[in-house]
């Protein structure tokens, strides 16, 4: 038997003086020992306990076996034709960060995908029954460019499906079968999903068909930052979920579907703990457009935003850091009719709460063109409400709200204007040229040709100025005056066109020199 290590009868020296102390405290009178009563820092533990919040591990083979048998397998073929004009990515060129996972043609039950063939494609993924009548909902991205798409039912019947419509912003495809009395799974309804609920996936991944992986919601709302998919808050989940997935149902303890699976975060190409579905809101309404017209119309404001920081919060002097933050609103727009103006906070849409920036696109778009939406918003210190009616989105002008970040090119028409501000900043007048390219309208803006102390803050030469707080500057002196009754150590806000984008940027006023 191993003796203790000696360190171990050192360590207990304290614990003798320890007691010889408090055998002299003892001694000492009454007096000298009372103390105060104190308030514990804590309860002290119950003398029974608590009863669990979780009691056990749930068992979903009810579920299952319920739900199963309205999961199909979703096979779209590619013709050698088409793949020679457009060519197949090498997996080498598809980005990691997300990967959308069906898998190219391979070997069903091998863990990856099989050899890819040159001249023809194949990608398999997942579906589900939404009618008893043969409607599927899947994803966009698993049927995008196949020239036939068969659906296998858990029967082992294989049918040939028509694309009803899909609809690449969403990722979510209609198809339909010719076939009757079908099993179909029925939607969860809008705002019932919670982070920390169960949730099951089924589906074919690597063409294991019906294959079941469950899990927990990890988020909801969850804004994708590596695609351009803004009008979907997605579900994030931790259900392990990989190529061959993608069109799955994600379910409820109910068996009521919540969301569509869809995406993985991978640095590998596969399963590592964070995935992502549609939620069914947002896919049937899809769905309802694509049937009904073949197409999927948004509603839009017209509008540019931007998250809000600290500085910012600080800057504007908002109450919190919670909404969109505006910073570019299109001419002759319903927000701009509605009277938003840069600078306004939006932090509602009719009576829902906008937390991030990334919050407005989705309750933005997901209203119908034409409808009215109530904009709860914050502006110079006040709460103020704005009806707007709803457009359409226009892909084109939408395209044009994400240019380029490119530095202005200013004419050499006229001279820099030397430092006459607190910030020291060098300006000019915008030249003709550099209006009619940044959709600039006369006496708008001035151009940066030495950001001076702004430089910290991200202020970059080229910059257009359109405004300090919301008083707009349409020349230089105009923006000198507008910082004159700036203070050392106030935040500054300046509102900025880079190219085709515009954001504020919070600039502390450094001390006098």
């Amino acid at each position: 038997m191993n003796s203790l290590p000696k360190s171990t009868a050192a360590g207990s020296r304290p614990l003798h003086s320890l007691a010889l102390v408090g055998a002299i405290i003892a001694a000492l009178p009454v007096a000298c020992t009372a103390q105060a009563p104190t308030t514990p820092i804590a309860p002290p533990p119950s003398a029974t306990p608590a009863a669990p919040l979780v009691a056990g591990l749930p068992d979903f083979t009810n579920l299952v076996q319920r739900v199963g048998p309205a999961v199909v397998n979703i096979s779209a073929e590619v013709t050698p034709k088409r793949v020679a004009r457009g060519g197949m990515p090498d997996e080498d060129q598809i980005p990691e960060f997300f990967r959308r996972f069906f898998g190219p043609e391979g070997m069903p039950g091998m863990p990856g995908p099989g050899p890819r063939q040159p001249r023809g494609g194949r990608s398999m993924g997942s579906g589900f029954l939404i009618s008893q009548d043969g409607y599927v909902l899947t994803n966009h991205h698993v049927v995008d460019g196949a020239d036939t798409v068969t659906v296998k039912l858990a029967d082992r019947r294989e049918l040939k499906a028509k694309v009803i419509g899909s609809d690449e912003q969403s990722d979510v495809a209609l198809l339909k079968i010719d076939a009757k009395g079908l099993p179909f799974l029925r939607a969860a309804g809008a705002g019932q999903t919670k982070a920390g609920q169960w949730v099951v996936a089924i589906g074919s991944p690597f063409g294991l068909d019906h294959s079941v992986t469950a899990g927990i919601v990890s988020a909801v709302g969850r804004a994708n930052p590596y695609a351009d998919q803004r009008y979907v808050p997605f579900i994030q989940t931790d259900v392990a979920i990989n190529q061959g997935n993608s069109g799955g149902p994600l379910l409820n303890t109910s068996g009521e579907v919540v969301g569509i699976n869809s995406q993985i975060f991978s640095n590998s190409g596969g399963y590592m703990g964070v995935s992502f579905a549609i939620p069914i809101d947002v896919a049937m309404n899809s769905a309802e457009q694509l049937r009904a017209t073949g197409k999927v119309s948004r509603g839009q404001l017209g509008v540019v935003v931007e998250p809000l920081t600290s500085e910012k919060v600080a800057g504007f002097g908002l109450p919190d850091s919670s909404g969109a933050l505006v910073n570019q609103v299109l001419e002759g727009g319903p927000a701009a009719k509605a009277g938003v103006v840069p600078g306004d906070v939006i932090r509602s849409v009719n009576g829902t709460p906008v937390h991030e920036s990334s919050d407005l696109p989705p309750l933005i778009g997901n209203l119908p063109p034409g409808s009215k939406a109530k904009l709860g918003v914050f502006r110079d210190g006040k709460n103020v409400e704005l009806t707007v009616a709803v457009s359409e989105l226009d892909s084109g002008a939408a395209a044009g709200l994400t240019g380029g970040d490119r530095p202005a090119r200013p004419g050499e028409s006229t001279a820099p204007r030397a430092n006459g501000n607190p910030l020291g900043l060098v300006t000019q007048d915008v030249d003709a040229a550099t209006r009619q390219r940044l959709g600039i309208k006369a006496g708008e803006g001035v151009v940066v040709r030495d950001p001076g102390d702004a430089a910290e803050a991200g202020v970059r030469p080229g910059d257009v100025i359109l405004s300090v707080g919301r008083t707009q500057v349409g020349s230089a002196a105009a923006l000198d005056r507008a910082l004159a009754g700036t203070k050392p150590g106030q935040t500054v806000m300046l509102l900025v066109r880079r190219g085709n984008a515009t954001q504020f940027i919070a600039v502390q006023v450094g001390e006098e020199k």
